[in-house]
């Protein structure tokens, strides 16, 4: 095992991210992430830093032909073997995430378009100029938000069917094979202008998809208008989505076998109050949706109703965003 791997495996068992191992180290996570990389070796103060902070001898640092080493300081003598992820399993599940990356994307999206039918023809019925009821608007939009809904859905649970075994990966601290780290490295350098170019192009998108809004408003059109405005703004949102949850999905595959981003160890520990509170948060908007909508005091009218979610997508992450301030204050 090469110095690098060594790093990668100690790191990794102390529970330390990229950024904490170089705050601890007093230089720049880049510096960490070439040592791990194999693309260049650690000077000999820094060699003795991590020997010290490890619990390990420099010479099973420096010495590719030592493989024991002595228990880390951060690792408890009770904790349980980790699991191993082979080079095999590694690859196999990048090739099962690029792929469904654009499955999981267009699903995203089909839920994002979902309303645009159900609105379009409500407003084509208020006109009165199209000759279509308010009920058949109505009906027929709700049945094309339930089928788009109903296909992202089949997306999404074959997708989340085809890594079930991988489940781990987001979940529990693992080791990984020689080589996995300097692999899962070289594929994410190679990809990082694709990610790059997608990210940029689903960012502009979505700043760009209230122009038309802001557009009908500057003409005072008619409330037709004012329609077709939000289904383009929702229309460009979900092209946006398309590319940014295509390398959202890939980027976080790789991210997971390196356990860094949102799912370092210290991440993980937080991972189930992380999915109850996205259970509970989305139980409480679709019952608040079907309040708003169907009860005693409802409006009966989805097709003006859907706001809820648009504004409980915005909620959501904010949410989330407080989660995690609150786990890091915690950790």
């Amino acid at each position: 095992m090469i110095i690098a791997d060594k790093i990668v495996s100690l790191r990794k068992r102390a529970g330390w991210s990229q950024e904490e191992l170089a705050e601890k180290l007093g230089v720049t996570r880049q510096s960490v992430s070439k040592w791990e990389g194999a693309q260049s070796v650690p000077d000999m103060d820094k060699v003795v830093s991590m020997s010290r902070l490890f619990g390990v001898t420099t010479d099973y640092l420096l010495k590719d032909e030592l493989e024991e080493d002595a228990p880390c300081a951060a690792a408890e003598d009770n904790d349980p073997p980790l699991r191993r992820v082979t080079m095999g399993q590694a690859s196999a599940y990048l090739a099962l995430r690029k792929a469904a990356a654009p499955k999981v994307a267009a699903a995203t999206a089909l839920c994002i378009v979902s309303p645009v039918t159900l609105l379009l023809l409500s407003a084509l019925s208020e006109s009165g100029r199209f000759g279509i009821s308010g009920n058949a608007a109505a009906g027929i939009g709700l049945c094309v938000l339930l089928v788009l809904v109903a296909v992202a859905v089949s997306l999404f649970l074959r997708t989340a069917a085809q890594v079930r075994e991988f489940k781990f990966l987001e979940e529990e601290p693992f080791e990984t094979e020689y080589g996995v780290d300097g692999m899962v490295r070289q594929r994410q350098q190679e990809y990082k202008d694709t990610n790059t170019r997608l990210t940029t192009v689903g960012v502009v998108l979505c700043v760009l998809a209230a122009v038309p809004l802001f557009a009908v408003m500057c003409i005072d059109g008619a409330d037709l208008l004012y329609v077709g405005a939000v289904c383009a703004l929702l229309a460009l949102v979900a092209v946006g989505c398309l590319a940014l949850v295509t390398t959202g999905v890939y980027q976080g595959a790789m991210e997971q076998l390196l356990e860094e981003g949102d799912y370092t160890r210290p991440q993980k520990k937080h991972h189930k109050l992380r999915g109850t509170v996205t259970m509970i948060y989305w139980l409480a908007a679709t019952a608040a949706f079907l309040l708003y909508t169907y009860g005693p005091n409802g409006n009966g009218q989805p097709q003006y109703s859907w706001i809820i979610w648009a504004v409980a997508g915005v909620l959501y992450a904010a949410v989330m965003g407080i989660v995690r301030i609150i786990n890091r204050s915690r950790g």
